[in-house]
């Protein structure tokens, strides 16, 4: 997958394309429905499929201090779209000056002039353009003007019981709760958090379990607890053992040491001799197996530690996770 950052990055025979608008932020199996329509239609069409979109988020922008935490960064969200079969992704730099372009001058000259768009795929709650006045009336109506076709997609439900719309603030709610398992069946994966490690306090190696400390991270972090899941080590040569291993995670501040700092630390189980300083590592996250506690010793936390490494191993032990029936998978 191609991923242009400016118009003078698209190639000039571009068209025709089928484009489509949004955040896509977790590329969840909405966005994956919507994702796999515009492929099959790109196909059919002998053109591209591009996903326009943009960084930061728009409310990032707009209202930074209120703005939701992001399900992924710019680089998952990247991975992930090419992982359903996009041509190519034409990422916006979102700016205040931006956010100022008419809706009718967007679609003109990002989607006509730089695309070439024979067709847009959109839901019917778009929202473009200045102050978000363009909407699928406006769609239409410069659809028809400029030539292109606009393909309408319904809602993306949940079976029941929870036919819910899915939603990347759904995802949220289910990670802030902890419950990553529900938070995968929606994402169509297990969700993931991506970081460098660093050094830390080296407490985890002294009791015999010794951790990768994720530094700064993109992708949200679920509640405080411990997990199991997998890690992949971005930069591992491919075809070389130790990429995707299995991980027991700590999510929290370490209350038992009094710790203020939340932090992400991975510990891989049976492995001391991993040197994971300074890579770049994504960590995903299939099952929470408790609540973070404190405990009265040492002692109790090495063998709390010693019980959260064996229920990883059960349940991993079939290996990663594949989650069935998601859209466009």
């Amino acid at each position: 997958m191609e991923c242009w950052t400016d118009l003078d990055d698209v190639p000039r025979d571009v068209g025709p394309s089928v484009v489509t608008i949004g955040n896509f932020d977790g590329v969840h199996r909405g966005h994956r429905s919507v994702l796999a329509r515009m492929v099959a239609a790109a196909r059919a069409l002998g053109g591209r499929a591009v996903a326009v979109t943009f960084d930061p988020h728009p409310l990032q922008v707009h209202r930074p201090d209120t703005a939701p935490e992001l399900l992924t960064g710019v680089a998952d969200r990247l991975e992930l779209l090419a992982e359903t079969g996009l041509d190519a992704v034409l990422l916006l730099e979102y700016t205040l000056e931006f956010a100022r372009t008419t809706p009718e001058d967007f679609v003109r000259r990002y989607l006509v002039e730089a695309l070439g768009a024979a067709r847009v795929v959109v839901g019917r709650d778009v929202r473009f353009g200045r102050d978000n006045t363009g909407d699928l009336a406006t769609m239409a109506e410069l659809g028809r003007r400029h030539g292109f076709e606009v393909d309408v997609l319904e809602d993306i439900h949940g079976t029941a019981p929870a036919e819910r719309r899915w939603s990347s603030t759904w995802v949220r709610e289910l990670l802030t709760a902890g419950n990553v398992e529900a938070a995968a069946q929606i994402l169509g994966r297990p969700h993931r958090v991506r970081g460098v490690v660093v050094h830390g306090d080296a407490r985890g190696r002294e009791l015999g379990y010794p951790t990768a400390n994720l530094g700064r991270t993109s992708g949200m972090v679920p509640a405080d607890g411990v997990y199991a899941g997998w890690m992949r080590r971005v930069h591992h040569p491919a075809g070389l053992p130790d990429g995707y291993l299995p991980v027991a995670v700590s999510i929290g501040t370490n209350p038992t040491f009094d710790g203020v700092e939340r932090r992400v630390e991975a510990h891989v189980p049976s492995r001391t001799d991993l040197d994971l300083y300074d890579e770049e590592v994504v960590v995903e996250l299939v099952h929470r197996l408790r609540p973070t506690l404190r405990f009265a010793s040492v002692e109790e936390l090495v063998d709390q530690m010693a019980q959260d490494v064996e229920r990883t191993r059960a349940l991993l032990a079939d290996g990663p996770l594949v989650l069935r029936g998601a859209a466009g998978a």
